[in-house]
């Protein structure tokens, strides 16, 4: 009796196997791994955004509005509760992460009126790792995507989606471009008119 109770466990085995299930699974995982990283670089850069507000504070207090957006937009950003496998959730995850890296954008705008605040060295330090940061952004969101399609294409391939259907595991949403036909259009090149040339003087 134990072993054919062996025999079918092995058979099943080889069934999942030749079917996709186990490709699936190593699949499932590692677009959860790559998702966390994607996760731990943005808690990274929130991480490091109060100390670099109060460093800017400390030079140009009077920017409040800039410095309130920013915390606020790190606020919105931090809270936002996502699921990975939900595309509108990934959308609002997307968004507020925007709206923080546009609020930084702002804030970095500012810096330049400053130039004691752009020597200062901590500022500078705290640039360095934003900027370090937001290439990890970029590094883990690309393996992210990869992770994704590679998942996908598995789960849309017969005959795994066949297996795929039966146990319940759908196609990932992946990263999309916030605006498509905005970066689609080309941009409008314009040579402002010259000045008039000044009258001689005699």
């Amino acid at each position: 009796m134990r072993s054919v109770k062996l025999l079918l466990l092995a058979l099943a085995s080889l069934l999942l196997s030749a079917c996709g299930y186990n490709t699936i699974q190593v699949q499932d995982e590692a677009t959860k791994s790559a998702w966390s990283e994607v996760i731990n670089q943005y808690q990274r850069r929130a991480d490091l955004i109060p100390n670099l507000v109060n460093t800017v504070k400390g030079f140009a207090a009077q920017e409040q509005a800039v410095l309130i957006g920013v915390t606020e937009a790190r606020a919105k950003a931090t809270q936002v509760k996502v699921d990975a496998n939900d595309p509108e959730s990934l959308k609002q995850f997307q968004a507020a992460q925007g709206q923080l890296s546009g609020a930084l954008s702002r804030l970095m705008v500012v810096v330049e009126k400053y130039p004691e605040l752009k020597s200062d060295q901590n500022f500078r330090d705290l640039q360095a790792q934003l900027e370090g940061t937001e290439n990890r952004i970029t590094v883990a969101r690309n393996r992210y995507i990869q992770a994704v399609q590679s998942y996908n294409v598995t789960v849309r391939s017969f005959p795994v989606n066949l297996t795929a259907m039966v146990f319940g595991y759908k196609v990932k949403p992946n990263f999309t471009v916030e605006n498509e036909a905005a970066i689609a259009k080309p941009p409008t090149v314009e040579f402002g008119t010259p000045p008039a040339p000044a009258p001689a003087t005699k």
